[in-house]
């Protein structure tokens, strides 16, 4: 069920995206009076071609079978279709090659264009409708703050609440603020509150790399500390065998306490499969069960989540201050897009280790048992950013490669061939089919071959 609620958000998000990518392309063309033949969610590739189609007035309309993107094919325009037979023939005032070089850049540069604002635009109503949940960190200070093990190794220590990045206060617990200007930013102080008194702990500069290498996910990286209270437990789990009840507290691993989860969470991975002792507080008894851990290390627990266990505050946004909000935070994360591609570019991040498929992809969305209208809508944002982002690359194939082209018309007043730009095209396009390729096969040596070497 997981499995096909994932695939099902994913098809969902990419079907949005695609098809107001290619309305940004369609919409400039048809006003330039230029002929569109096909209009594609998804690839037409034989050998199922189409799975449905339907033609109205010049234009071609269909979903593919191949999920893997969707086009709209202009005439007189040199594209990865490989079509080539309209440079036979003298051009036509309908065709994109008769167009003047302003309208064509307008026509490339729609598709990018619709996705920025469209990311723009979710992250806005996301604010003005749900507004945002926050943390104070002064809500840490009674129990502090959990690290991964790397963290730990840079000189922080479990219990630790974060007051200062740099100079600047770190007023609201928010992970990804820690990522952007720690991990993928430059800056390396990090003042610590620790048993009272204030700490400066000092950050390597291959922070980045070392995060990544591991492929710690972000709510691993660090997060509130918090007791562990039993929400519920799985059916047949060693927990619901055991007894265990919502509402007990557990303290205790064998003869270790794990008054928090994530002592807890240290405690089970190291003991898969074997049997051991749990200490709970069920109402004001304390307690002793066995059971047998799984081999994936857990007990089947969902802990109560932390909502209830630690005071959350919500800002709330009007829609005029939603759309400049939800501007910044697209910015941000556009900004550490950047950051985080500089840094893969210039080996201070690893490629193999971060690079992903579809499958990565879909992965990021959540399950069905945390399912949100919010999480689907902000990864749907964020996905549009990094579509109009990777599309205005200067690769031939993709819009960039287009724009590129056209603005050295512009400048120069000289007209790329449409020889030169099939050759461009067809070396760009089997680039980008190899880095496809390349990125699934690290998908799935990672997801279904890794643990068998």
């Amino acid at each position: 069920m997981d499995f096909l609620i994932k695939v099902g958000q994913l098809l969902l998000s990419l079907s949005i995206l695609i098809v107001l990518h290619e309305m940004g392309h369609f919409l400039p063309a048809k006003w330039f009076k230029t002929r569109v033949e096909k209009f594609y969610l998804f690839f037409d590739a034989p050998p199922f071609n189409s799975l449905w189609k339907k033609t109205k007035g010049e234009t071609e309309y269909g979903i593919g079978w191949l999920p893997l993107g969707g086009y709209v094919k202009i005439s007189g325009m040199v594209d990865e279709s490989m079509d080539t037979e309209f440079k036979n023939q003298p051009p036509q005032p309908w065709e994109f090659r008769s167009k003047p070089a302003w309208q064509r850049l307008i026509i490339m540069l729609g598709g990018v264009t619709v996705n920025f604002i469209l990311g723009f635009f979710i992250f806005a109503m996301i604010l003005w409708t749900c507004g945002r949940d926050y943390l104070p960190s002064t809500e840490l200070k009674q129990y502090g703050t959990a690290f991964d093990s790397i963290l730990i190794q840079q000189g922080f220590q479990n219990g630790d609440v974060i007051t200062k990045i740099g100079d600047q206060p770190f007023e609201r617990f928010e992970t990804v603020t820690f990522l952007e200007k720690v991990v993928l930013g430059n800056e390396r102080n990090v003042t610590v509150l620790r048993d009272g008194q204030e700490q400066t702990v000092r950050i390597s500069d291959d922070i980045a790399r070392k995060v990544t290498d591991r492929g710690v996910p972000k709510s691993a990286l660090l997060a509130p500390r918090f007791p562990f209270f039993v929400g519920s437990t799985a059916p047949a789990s060693p927990a619901e065998k055991a007894g265990l009840l919502a509402e007990d507290q557990i303290i205790r691993f064998n003869s270790k306490p794990t008054e928090f989860y994530d002592q807890f969470v240290i405690e089970a991975q190291s003991n898969k499969g074997k049997p051991v002792e749990i200490g709970i507080i069920r109402n004001s008894d304390t307690l002793n069960v066995s059971l047998t851990m799984t081999d994936e290390g857990t007990i089947g627990v969902y802990a109560k989540n932390m909502n209830k266990l630690l005071h959350f505050e919500k800002e709330e946004f009007s829609l005029l201050k939603a759309i400049p909000e939800g501007y910044k935070d697209g910015v941000n994360f556009l900004g550490s897009q950047i950051s985080a591609f500089g840094k893969m570019f210039s080996g201070q991040i690893s490629a193999n280790k971060n690079l992903g498929s579809f499958i990565s992809i879909g992965n990021m969305f959540p399950k069905a048992s945390e399912f949100s209208w919010e999480a689907f809508w902000h990864l749907t944002a964020t996905l549009s950013l990094v579509l109009a982002f990777m599309n205005l690359l200067p690769i031939p194939g993709l819009d960039g490669g287009y724009v590129m082209f056209l603005i050295w018309e512009v400048v120069t007043g000289r007209k790329v061939s449409d020889s030169f730009l099939e050759k461009a095209v067809t070396v760009g396009f089997f680039l980008l089919i190899g880095l496809m390729v390349y990125a699934l096969g690290l998908d799935l040596w990672r997801h279904l071959f890794s643990r068998f070497f």
